[in-house]
């Protein structure tokens, strides 16, 4: 039914609205009056052939629906919530071949096999490459005295990051910096990126991925690609496979890490007291606020596999569901006092990774090493970094994202 809290034409999905601000006051509303609530769109806005979905505002239900798979698919309709309208549907059904877009119990044979290079052990092994590198970021932009902070230091240790995990020599890692960020911009047009290019990137990331696992197919060696395509006895991925993982990693993990590191320093200049906080105490809780306050993924989506209930309203079978993470990690129910950035924040059940379930973000403790990592550099090189200019966002229906943010490290 309709929520008389909220304009007529109002979508949540709305690349143009996300280059100006989070919808968080409507969020705030639905949640108070309709938490489960029909956002009407035009027939084929988002891609798909229907004329709307549900937004799912609360934290409780954004958790019930990524918990029950066999009731909410992500299979169906990909967890994108929004393509171009002109997308063919066969383009859709494509990117089912990413982890991402997969139900049990072929996401749990891939995720099975892909855990492998996120053990703790893993992720420990890359500490000591990445804290070198997060301090050589830095420096070199203490270098610069001003600049963009998205492109100097945000960017950069997700990257490498990614690039250590999987094994990407150093002259080839711009490369993946370049595709990652053109699959995901095609809805900006200041970056002048159409969908065609975005999935000309894509192609070429995946194929650069499929080469280096068959070559380690080929020739096995102590990294982490060949203990995911090589291991016969274990299960392995096939090269496809690989690729489409790899695309994951540069969207799910280079492309949110990135905006979760801007967003964060965003919320410590705009709040100098947490700053000096951060600086003096090194708090252990202070990358989950800063998730928690960026979330970086606005939304993602699945489709009721049969008629269900959620929040008091019917599902009908194949009607497109919203999990709205903005919304939940701002319910005043879990949170106390939402609207406050703070970096000891705890507990801190925040669903920037997810909202639990087959599809809980896989890189959380590698996101994290690299969040306490970029801003223990940044406090000890730079502490008396500050803005010079007001960022400007990237326009996208799904994403959080900063684009440039101007600063002086000095």
């Amino acid at each position: 039914m309709p929520c008389p809290a909220m304009p007529d034409g109002f979508d949540f999905t709305d690349p143009d609205l996300y280059r100006q601000r989070v919808p968080l006051p409507e969020f705030a509303r639905l949640r108070r009056t309709a938490p489960v609530w029909w956002n009407a769109q035009r027939h084929g806005a988002a891609g798909f052939d229907d004329d709307g979905y549900w937004a799912v505002t609360r934290h409780a239900d954004v958790k019930e629906v990524s918990t029950h798979p066999e009731l909410y698919s992500s299979h169906l309709n990909t967890a994108i919530i929004r393509f171009n309208e002109h997308i063919q549907r066969e383009q859709i059904d494509v990117q089912k071949l990413i982890m991402l877009n997969m139900d049990p119990p072929e996401h749990t044979r891939v995720r099975q096999i892909v855990q492998r290079g996120f053990t703790p052990r893993a992720i420990r092994a890359l500490e000591e490459a990445l804290r070198d590198r997060a301090a050589r970021i830095v420096a070199g932009a203490r270098e610069g005295g001003t600049g963009d902070f998205v492109t100097d230091i945000a960017c950069e240790l997700p990257l490498q990051a990614i690039a250590e995990l999987i094994g990407v020599p150093q002259r080839d890692r711009a490369r993946i910096f370049d595709w990652s960020n053109k699959m995901v911009a095609y809805d900006d047009p200041e970056l002048a990126v159409t969908e065609e290019i975005g999935t000309q990137s894509a192609a070429e990331l995946i194929s650069y991925a499929m080469n280096l696992a068959t070559d380690r197919k080929a020739c096995p060696a102590r990294d982490i690609v060949s203990a995911l395509v090589a291991a016969e006895d274990e299960g392995n991925l096939g090269a496809d496979e690989f690729g489409f993982f790899v695309l994951l990693l540069a969207v799910a993990g280079n492309e949110t890490t990135r905006n979760a590191i801007s967003h964060g320093m965003h919320a410590f200049l705009t709040h100098p007291e947490q700053w000096e906080r951060f600086k003096s105490e090194r708090p252990a809780t202070a990358a989950d606020e800063i998730v928690r306050w960026a979330t970086p993924v606005v939304s993602f989506q699945r489709t009721a596999t049969r008629d269900t209930e959620l929040g008091g309203q019917l599902i009908r079978k194949g009607r497109r569901v919203g999990l709205f993470y903005a919304s939940a990690n701002n319910d005043p129910e879990v949170f106390a006092r939402p609207e406050v950035f703070d970096i000891g924040r705890d507990p801190n059940p925040h669903l920037g990774f997810g909202g639990g379930g087959p599809h809980f973000c896989l890189g959380k403790s590698l996101a994290e090493l690299e969040i306490r990592l970029i801003f223990n550099a940044i406090a000890d090189e730079l502490p008396d970094i500050r803005l010079t200019g007001q960022p400007r966002r990237l326009r996208s229906a799904w994403l959080n994202g900063i684009k440039e943010m101007r600063v002086s490290y000095t």
